[in-house]
């Protein structure tokens, strides 16, 4: 009898599924090279035998990520992916365009930006200075350890041209929802702008949206981006009454009403330790003036606590997604 594999979990309860994979194709360009489809989406779904919630969950990554953020942990734990497939969720994993399984060329879509270094990273996710209140990124926070590393390994680039990565993102997201119909989008950091714009862009079709420490507060400006244009978003979002400049939304949030948001439920969560909840609060506001149903949820109000930024891969991933799922449950009731 040999020893179980050291990246197999016992631990989890073990499950059914159905899977499969499709993509989202992009337009059709031509380059010198002939003609190519432009900024495509993968999409990798997991369901139960048996699917027993209403409506599908979408699953959008953050910053340079891609969609194995959800499928796994960096200590080779499963994800939150396959917890929501336990609650009996059909679920949509996906890879932004020019990310992971995404194939990205500069013919397509332009160049990269500079590649996220390690010091970024280590910022963003493993702050060696919160080690105290950052307790559940219980592991090695150098470059060298083997979560790091694990982490770091999956981590791919921005496109330059930042709001039209953005913009692609809301348009193919938008596409997959006329091809599964109305869903739960569930997006983590710099993937928000992708849930906000895919709402704008089909309003009938989403049902809420979880942004899971999102990008912000509104009107953040970012080094080497400048300010959030739209708020929200880089990309332009449509308004009603309709602007003719964003500075017209920034003078008057509450004066206009943002499609797709509008009276759309949204859970905004935020981690104890994590640098970036302080942002949260104020994008709540911003989503309330625009016409969102939305909510702050600091996960330390129902008793989890010590985690930071990447709270959907930290040592108590299974417990961050139950007040996700507590969330979504109440959601169904009061709908």
């Amino acid at each position: 009898m040999t020893d179980t594999p050291p990246h197999l979990d016992d631990r989890v309860e073990p499950i059914t599924l159905r899977t499969g994979f499709f993509w989202i194709p992009g337009e059709r360009i031509a380059t010198p090279h002939g003609t190519l489809p432009r900024g495509p989406l993968y999409v990798e779904w997991l369901a139960p035998v048996e699917i027993t919630r209403s409506h599908p969950l979408v699953l959008v990554h953050g910053g340079g990520g891609q969609g194995t953020d959800w499928l796994g942990t960096p200590d080779g734990r499963q994800g939150w992916a396959y917890d929501l497939v336990r609650a009996g969720y059909a679920v949509y994993v996906v890879d932004r365009p020019g990310h992971g399984r995404s194939p990205h060329h500069p013919d397509g879509l332009g160049p990269m930006a500079p590649p996220l270094p390690l010091e970024f990273a280590s910022f963003l996710f493993a702050p060696p200075e919160a080690a105290e209140s950052h307790t559940q990124w219980p592991w090695d926070r150098t470059f060298d350890g083997p979560e790091f590393q694990q982490l770091t390994s999956a981590m791919g680039f921005f496109l330059a041209d930042f709001a039209e990565g953005q913009r692609l993102d809301g348009e193919r997201i938008a596409a997959l929802l006329d091809r599964i119909g109305p869903a739960v989008l569930i997006t983590h950091s710099a993937g928000s702008p992708g849930g906000w714009l895919a709402a704008n862009r089909r309003p009938d079709l989403v049902e809420a949206i979880v942004a899971i420490e999102p990008m912000g507060p509104p009107y953040a400006d970012f080094p080497g981006l400048g300010e959030i244009t739209y708020g929200l978003t880089y990309a332009e979002l449509t308004t009603e009454p309709a602007i003719d400049s964003p500075d017209r939304l920034k003078a008057d949030p509450a004066g206009h009403r943002i499609p797709g948001l509008t009276g759309i439920p949204v859970a905004v969560v935020t981690a104890s330790a994590s640098g970036s909840a302080a942002q949260s609060p104020p994008l709540v506001d911003f989503l309330c003036a625009v016409g969102a149903n939305a909510e702050l949820l600091p996960l330390a109000d129902v008793g989890v606590v010590g985690n930071g930024h990447g709270l959907i891969l930290e040592a108590n991933s299974a417990e961050t997604v139950k007040p996700v799922i507590a969330w979504l449950d109440g959601l169904v009731k009061t709908r």
